[in-house]
């Protein structure tokens, strides 16, 4: 292998390949030992899940591909404040859930401090359109389709 080539090989694509691939033998194994279908059902539990592995699996083959040939773009530097802040986003819904805040507010806090990381600055008005869409989305799971979400005092309310 000559330097040019060896210059165009992509290790971090083939990380991600890695990745993806050993998630679809994951999801596979675990398709494997779902319950069988009952008797007059076509399409099993596991079928969507043996979808989903497959799916997984052309991506994991075409990235490492990709990887291979060098036909990857080239990376840009991280910026690594949005990260941080998602991921204390992520933190402050499960505190707010496993301390009893419920679905709403731990819906509306996770959609501020993720507008926020997006550069967005009108923190007040995220909150709100996030407590709106924390509002309806419970409505609809918890109300209509009778399915449970954390509750809150909020959800108290409804």
């Amino acid at each position: 292998m000559n330097d040019k080539q060896r210059r165009r090989l992509d290790i971090s694509g083939f990380i991600i390949a890695l990745g993806l691939l050993v998630i679809a033998i994951l999801l596979r194994f675990d398709a494997s030992h779902m319950p069988p279908a009952p008797a007059y059902a076509r399409i099993g539990p596991e079928a969507a899940t043996n979808v989903v592995a497959l799916c997984l699996l052309v991506l994991g083959l075409a990235t490492a591909y990709t990887a291979w040939r060098g036909d990857g773009v080239e990376p840009e530097a991280a910026d690594w404040g949005p990260v941080a802040l998602i991921t204390l986003a992520f933190v402050a819904v499960i505190a707010i859930i496993g301390l009893g805040g419920g679905f709403i507010l731990a819906s509306a806090v996770l959609f501020a401090m993720t507008s926020r990381a997006f550069g967005r600055h009108a923190l007040l008005v995220d909150f709100a359109v996030g407590f709106a869409l924390g509002l309806g989305a419970y409505l609809v799971f918890a109300k209509l389709l009778t399915l449970t979400l954390p509750s809150g005092p909020l959800e108290h309310l409804f």
